[in-house]
């Protein structure tokens, strides 16, 4: 489910450090470990950190980007779910929206995803 390069355009379309599978993506925002929890949600299942479509920057969650960017948050929309915008924090794997969308754990190490993410998915992704 990583991709070294996701050809699918815009200004998210790779990690923003340049690296490959985003296994040292920068994380931004109140992050309290190394697998990307942060101030707001830092539970045993709170291990993904989401590229924002506005920026194309990692964030934990939407709070860590309201309180650290100087911008708003826009949401992905449908035609570029393909993007690798998730952030395994445990392993670093990437997903798309889709295979993240479809799933409740990470597909390279099987950590465990934070089911009440879904509930925040239209502040992340169009409906």
């Amino acid at each position: 489910m990583t991709s070294p390069d996701d050809s699918s355009g815009g200004p998210s379309s790779s990690p923003s450090d340049g690296s490959v599978n985003g296994s040292s993506a920068r994380v931004l925002g109140p992050v309290v470990d190394d697998q990307t929890r942060c101030v707001h949600y830092a539970g045993p299942t709170d291990v993904i950190a989401i590229r924002f479509h506005c920026c194309g920057e990692f964030y934990p969650c939407f709070r860590c980007h309201a309180d650290t960017a100087d911008h708003s948050l826009s949401v992905w929309p449908r035609a570029e779910f393909d993007t690798h915008a998730i952030l395994c924090g445990a392993c670093k794997t990437t997903l798309s929206i889709t295979d993240y969308q479809a799933t409740d754990a990470c597909p390279g190490c099987g950590a465990g995803f934070n089911p009440g993410c879904e509930l925040h998915y239209p502040l992340y992704f169009e409906s």
